[in-house]
């Protein structure tokens, strides 16, 4: 970085990445404290059209309700909730939040976002039937999920899922219902955030702006190096705090700041792909997130679901993901992203990970090889009678899978989303995907903690948080009564409704 080019910028924060990431963290310090300087920067001329996209996530708000990967049965034949319980008062803490958001008028229709669909857990024959009935009955006996429903009652699923249970009352299957469940549009929530920070707390974003590096400077604080793709002008910020929320761009700018916290990192990309329905009369015959199990070898990212969604103002139906090998990062990206990312830090991670991932390398080549015939063939286990006219392929976004290292795998991959900072917790940066933006609220919360120990711990500050996000500090488990009044506020705040 040429030293010489005078610095004209001094901020508290940069946030680098205009998705849900960065907007969560930056109206949430921006609501604890007004005063406190940041600004953003986002590569493309528009926010929120990445990983936040509409089109490039699965809308759900992952909340554990429908996603048996959160479930794993043990060896003895039990069933883990841990993880279940852990992502549900996540999701809980991100709806606390969005419900302060409208309760302050900062969002004005929170149907433009967020809507009730209910989710569901589908399985067919026996022995996963038998699972479903152990997962149920694990959940069920907690506070949280009490009001799950399971059924193997043929009439009963055609009241829920009709599209499904059509033409299959002979078969084995099983469901379960949470009526809670959303559906939520991540983009619209985002741009929401945007126009707030832009507009009543006069945030600059600078859209169309690559960062090119950040580095320590001698004042000890960051020097981000910002390049308008426009005019090509380069420019110099300081800030005491960097956070790095740019999806999977995030990779390749970490492994250039100089904190040894990022060695071994590496990135596995994942193409992501939807059927979308394009019959409106199939699309009103649906109203449910439907989540059965992942085929054999097939990653926790890649678990079959036949979604409503609610995109621009419009009712959808995506059936998918269907995943691909890439080598971008991002759906802008370049192809030579994984190739750049390899370096002699995480090649022994890199090459455990492929080694040990053999199964999922196959499974990835044979979905890249599929045809409209091929994903149609998996709709029909959905979808019996589904036609192939009635269904069109739509590329979503990039995810790129978090590898680390291990000391006896000498990599591992992992699917959920790590906060790497450097000691100081000067410098923080987001890596990995799903459950992602439906847990941003929680996240941003660690990542709070981590950049302002001190201030976090002040009374001012825990008493902001707490009008914000009543349970941010306690474990909802613990505190089922007050939960149970905090929900049902933030139900009627942002308008959901169990009615169809």
């Amino acid at each position: 970085m040429n030293q010489k080019v005078l610095k004209e910028n001094n901020y508290d924060l940069i946030c680098v990445g205009g998705g849900i990431m960065s907007a969560t963290l930056a109206l949430m310090l921006k609501l604890i404290d007004p005063e406190i300087k940041i600004i953003i920067f986002e590569k493309l001329r528009e926010v929120s059209k990445e990983s936040s996209g509409a089109w490039n996530n699965a809308g759900t708000g992952h909340s554990a309700l429908c996603e048996l990967n959160y479930t794993p049965e043990n060896s003895d034949g039990s069933i883990d909730i841990s993880k279940a319980i852990e992502i549900f008062s996540q999701f809980e803490t991100s709806k606390q939040f969005w419900a302060y958001l409208v309760g302050q008028k900062l969002i004005k229709d929170p149907q433009n976002f967020i809507h009730s669909v209910p989710h569901h857990s589908w399985v067919q024959g026996e022995d996963n039937i038998q699972f479903l009935k152990k997962r149920f009955e694990a959940l069920s006996q907690t506070s949280l999920f009490e009001e799950m429903k399971f059924s193997e009652n043929p009439n009963k699923l055609k009241e829920w899922i009709p599209l499904i249970a059509q033409g299959r009352e002979n078969e084995k299957m099983a469901a379960t219902r949470m009526e809670i469940g959303t559906e939520v549009n991540f983009e619209e929530l985002t741009q929401q955030y945007f126009k707030v920070l832009e507009e009543q707390f006069d945030v600059p974003v600078l859209r169309n702006t690559d960062v090119l590096d950040v580095d320590p400077d001698e004042t000890l604080e960051w020097t981000v190096e910002a390049q308008n793709l426009d005019s090509g002008k380069v420019t110099y910020y300081d800030a005491e705090h960097v956070f790095i929320g740019a999806g999977g761009g995030a990779l390749p700018l970490l492994q250039k700041v100089e904190i040894e916290e990022k060695d071994g990192y590496g990135g596995f990309p994942v193409d992501g792909q939807w059927l979308v329905c394009k019959n409106r009369e199939i699309i009103e015959q649906h109203w449910a997130k439907v989540y059965s199990k992942a085929g054999p070898d097939a990653p926790p990212m890649s678990t079959p679901h036949l979604d409503t969604r609610y995109i621009n103002g419009k009712k959808e139906l995506l059936f998918g993901p269907f995943a691909g090998f890439t080598t971008k990062f991002l759906k802008e990206g370049s192809k030579m992203d994984l190739p750049k990312s390899i370096n002699k830090e995480n090649i022994p991670s890199m090459w455990g990970v492929f080694w040990h991932n053999l199964p999922l390398t196959k499974y990835l080549m044979k979905q890249v090889t599929m045809d409209h015939s091929d994903r149609m063939e998996d709709l029909r286990v959905f979808i019996k009678d589904a036609r192939p006219e009635d269904w069109e392929l739509k590329v979503a976004g990039k995810r790129v899978q978090i590898i680390k290292k291990d000391e006896e795998q000498g990599g591992i991959l992992e699917f959920g989303t790590d906060v790497v900072h450097s000691k100081d917790g000067t410098i923080t940066a987001l890596l990995g995907a799903s459950p992602g933006a439906s847990v941003a609220v929680s996240i941003m919360l660690k990542v709070i903690n981590i950049a302002f120990p001190g201030r976090i711990k002040s009374k001012e500050w825990q008493e902001k948080l707490s009008k914000m996000i009543p349970l941010w500090d306690k474990k909802i488990e613990e505190n089922i009564p007050e939960f149970k009044e905090v929900q049902a506020n933030s139900s009627e705040k942002l308008e959901l409704d169990v009615l169809h």
